[in-house]
């Protein structure tokens, strides 16, 4: 019996096999490789696959969760699921007219699912038969059609991969429901099926844009190390996302569903987010965003200086659901007018304002900023700059201008006339100087030198995009189920002391979490309440913060002893 190559041996003939060009990947420095992708703002996410055959429902019954989940929620056997590969013949697909839709939207690279976590390929893998050319009656390589059009009609093309879980194969990770399954390693997994495949990706189709991993779990490092440098190898200016590994940031954040609240930390970071309620094709979802909620997404994004992936979802004909065609087609119409607003924008320099959204351009020493307004019926808007010269004039319409007042509280604009858009009116503020924005107060202690945290304020790191997030109807922070992710707050300290730190959560299991505050940790157990409403203060600890400044208190799960909590009423108390 032959004895099966090691990791680090595949690599090596995996990177002779694809070129590698070691000179070409450190001559391309970050930026570079970064500036397609921060001028283009936004681009369409594609979740198709078997799955789209039972579109959410097994035996007859709805499965909960995104579509592309039914295996797993099902539970349902790696041989019984297999049955839908016979089932998917999607003869409606079009992929030049699939890449002229997003094109029309506005948008400007695509990524699409090579394989999700059931383990069928959506291209011809010479390793993995489960595939959509030998498994399907379909039998076309829809990754090849998708990556052909696409350099055709100059839309920049990539690849999502679940690296890790893998429902089909006995060394991936994910499925410990099908008793049949003869286990494996996941390193074995990781040499027979996902290195060659990743490899196949990014050697056979083309200049390959983007890979964007997903839901990593406990992979060794040299598994993770072996993913990682035959991408970067193969394609030198390739931009990853970060969840291929702990260890691995790649070179943008990604947000799932949920917007951050205000602009990120990190200087590339991505959105992404169904159009409808279902990553995958669902035949109940009927939940489709509306067309103002999409341009508030994109405006807002652009705004923190961040990207928007809108995912749609085809079905097993391979067409969209006419809801979806129409949102991404309205959407179109308003970027087709107002586009300048959205590409190659910077982030506000200013804090957030109540009347819509602002992005910014600096050309040649001058800056523009773009004011979308939505709320046009206010009669006025005020820009919180300090600037008292500007040009106001409609993006659509260069001779309909806006007079300009400067104030104590900012700049402010007199809308006239009817909003000459339905959702978003662009206005176009042209500054004679850089931009002088007016800042908030930021949030800190009350006369007592207390600070109680607004439990709505909350931020979150969500490290694989699992669901931690603000539940209005207990006031607190709920659905933290993942280990990984992260809660915190900014504040600010003028009366600098040693404070105790309480909290309340709530819980079924006991659990355990750490808590940093100005280089200071303290990890606390957690007991279970009994319920995930009835909460119980908790005893953090004594912080001490000698200097007045800004400082950010961090909630972290202590990975292995995890349950999930809710968590609400963080308050620090000056120690006398």
């Amino acid at each position: 019996m032959k004895k099966l190559l090691s990791i680090a041996s595949m690599l090596i003939v995996l990177l002779n096999l694809g070129g590698f060009n070691k000179a070409k990947a450190q001559q391309i420095s970050d930026e570079e490789r970064m500036e397609w992708w921060t001028d283009a703002r936004f681009g369409m996410f594609i979740h198709w696959g078997i799955y789209s055959v039972p579109a959410g429902f097994y035996k007859g019954e709805p499965q909960k969760n995104s579509a592309e989940w039914i295996m797993n929620r099902g539970q349902i056997p790696v041989a019984e699921y297999a049955k839908f590969a016979e089932l998917f013949n999607p003869t409606l697909f079009d992929a030049k007219e699939f890449v002229g839709l997003a094109k029309e939207a506005g948008m400007k690279y695509m990524v699409i699912t090579a394989k999700h976590h059931d383990g069928f390929a959506m291209f011809h893998s010479k390793c993995n038969p489960f595939n959509v050319v030998d498994a399907t009656p379909f039998g076309r390589d829809v990754m090849k059609e998708l990556a052909d059009e696409c350099a055709k009609q100059g839309i920049k093309f990539g690849f999502y991969y679940s690296q890790a879980q893998d429902w089909s194969h006995p060394g991936g990770m994910g499925n410990n429901w099908d008793k049949i399954m003869q286990r494996v390693s996941s390193d074995a997994y990781v040499m027979e099926k996902a290195l060659p495949e990743v490899n196949q990706l990014l050697s056979d189709y083309g200049d390959i844009a983007i890979f964007w991993w997903d839901t990593p779990r406990a992979m060794t490092k040299e598994v993770v190390d072996s993913l990682y440098h035959v991408t970067t190898a193969l394609q030198p200016a390739i931009i990853t996302n970060d969840r291929l590994g702990d260890d691995y940031p790649g070179d943008h954040k990604t947000y799932e569903r949920h917007m951050p609240k205000k602009k990120p930390e990190d200087k590339y970071w991505e959105l992404c987010q169904p159009v409808s309620s279902s990553w995958g094709y669902r035949s109940d979802d009927q939940n489709f965003q509306s067309v103002e909620a999409l341009l508030r997404n994109l405006a807002d994004a652009s705004s923190m200086g961040g990207n928007y992936l809108l995912n749609v979802s085809p079905t097993c004909l391979g067409t969209l659901a006419p809801t979806a065609v129409e949102r991404l087609k309205a959407v179109g119409a308003w970027m087709k007018k107002n586009s300048e607003a959205i590409y190659e924008t910077q982030a506000s320099p200013c804090s957030r304002v109540d009347w819509g959204y602002i992005t910014m351009k600096k050309t040649d020493g001058n800056t523009k900023l773009y004011l979308h307004v939505f709320d046009w019926e206010a009669g006025k808007i005020t820009v919180p700059i300090r600037n008292k010269s500007a040009k106001a004039s409609l993006l659509t319409n260069g001779s309909k201008k806006f007079k300009t007042k400067a104030g104590e509280e900012g700049l402010t604009v007199q809308l006239s006339g009817d909003a000459p858009d339905e959702i978003n009116s662009v206005i176009v503020l042209e500054l004679a100087d850089a931009p002088d924005a007016i800042e908030p107060k930021p949030f800190g202690q009350d006369e007592n030198g207390v600070v109680a945290f607004i439990t709505e304020s909350a931020e979150f790191e969500n490290m694989h995009g699992l669901g931690v997030k603000y539940n209005s109807s207990k006031d607190c922070v709920g659905s933290w189920t993942n280990e990984h992710e992260r809660v915190y707050w900014t504040f600010a300290i003028e009366k600098p002391a040693t404070f105790h730190v309480t909290a309340k959560t709530a819980g079924v299991a006991d659990s355990e979490f750490a808590v940093e505050l100005n280089g200071q940790t303290k990890t606390v157990k957690l007991n279970a309440t009994g319920d995930y409403g009835d909460f119980k203060t908790v005893e953090i600890g004594k912080f001490e913060i000698k200097e007045p400044g800004n400082y950010k208190i961090i909630f972290k799960p202590v990975q292995g002893n995890w349950q999930p909590v809710n968590l609400k009423d963080v308050v620090m108390t000056p120690v006398k």
